[in-house]
């Protein structure tokens, strides 16, 4: 995306929502915004029907685990196909109740990949249509892409640690 086409997208999210923007990044020259998560499902449709946006391909949405911020954040990436413009949209949410509205709704796309989220993340979409665990069992009682648990079984004996180049 160059220089103008993200600017032009800037200016789309500054006309009605410069009050939702907390930071704006380009991170790898791709527009990065993060923005406060009341009306994150407003600013989404807003970019959807902007006539100079026409964001209508949902390309992803994540959870991502910031454990010493102690909050979890919703990334949201849009791709307009009639512009070719993609920009990544940021929601951050406190750790301890995880919780934002279902992008269903605006993108039925987002069943799937929200129910992935929720599973591994423990993100509440409310309003979610079928809000339950996807890959993972359904009486599992914890989120495993959360950076709280460790990566390894630190208890095993089996392995040597020399053959990782740990000593």
């Amino acid at each position: 995306m160059e220089g103008s086409a993200q600017e032009k997208t800037i200016g789309i999210l500054k006309e009605k929502y410069e009050d939702q923007i907390l930071h704006i990044d380009t991170p790898y020259d791709f527009l990065t915004v993060s923005l406060k998560a009341e009306k994150i499902i407003e600013i989404i449709q807003h970019l959807y029907h902007h006539p100079e946006g026409k964001f209508q391909y949902l390309t992803t949405l994540c959870g991502i685990h910031y454990p010493d911020l102690q909050q979890i954040a919703v990334m949201y990436q849009l791709h307009s196909l009639t512009t070719n413009n993609r920009v990544r949209l940021k929601v951050f949410l406190p750790e301890a109740n995880p919780v934002v509205p279902t992008l269903t709704p605006v993108f039925s796309a987002a069943n799937w990949l929200e129910r992935e989220t929720y599973d591994f993340f423990g993100v509440v979409f409310e309003g979610h249509p079928n809000l339950k665990r996807i890959l993972n069992v359904e009486d599992m009682i914890i989120f495993p892409m959360r950076k709280e648990y460790p990566l390894e079984d630190q208890t095993r004996e089996d392995k040597n640690d020399s053959m990782f180049g740990r000593d």
